[in-house]
């Protein structure tokens, strides 16, 4: 399970490093994908299999099924980790999630997100709750 935040940056060649304590149970390839928010998603190849498990059960007749394959499925690609523990965004995925030099890399349970620090510090990013807001929601799933 991944858990904790590092702030760091991309360099002038799209290279990251992923920080070491998420590396080691990374593996030496992983999925890099565009993520639900306005980040990006690192998967161990195990858990990108049971994320395609589950999307291949969804309805492809339903044309939100179909665009959300190709937002996640369609912009995948496999990275692997150079011996300096980096890897390479893409420039599409780059463009995607707003990144430009400085990053925040976080564990969240099953993947890795990174996220521009810009994004990730703006005010009307949606992804980020204040307390009472987290009680809130989870007082609605009973947790």
């Amino acid at each position: 399970m991944f858990m904790g935040t590092t702030y760091n940056s991309i360099d002038e060649k799209n290279r990251v490093i992923v920080p070491s304590k998420l590396r080691a149970e990374l593996g030496a390839r992983c999925i890099l994908t565009r993520g639900l928010d306005t980040c990006l998603y690192i998967y161990t190849l195990a858990d990108w299999e049971k994320q395609l498990e589950k999307v291949a059960a969804l309805p492809e007749a339903d044309p939100k099924v179909r665009a959300f394959i190709r937002h996640f499925c369609g912009n995948a690609v496999e990275c692997e980790l150079d011996k300096q523990g980096r890897i390479v965004i893409p420039q599409e995925l780059k463009n995607f999630a707003g990144i430009n030099k400085e990053l925040v890399t976080m564990g969240a349970m099953s993947k890795i997100e990174i996220w521009s620090k810009e994004q990730w510090e703006a005010p009307d990013n949606d992804s980020k709750m204040d307390t009472q807001d987290f009680a809130n929601a989870l007082m609605e799933y009973r947790f």
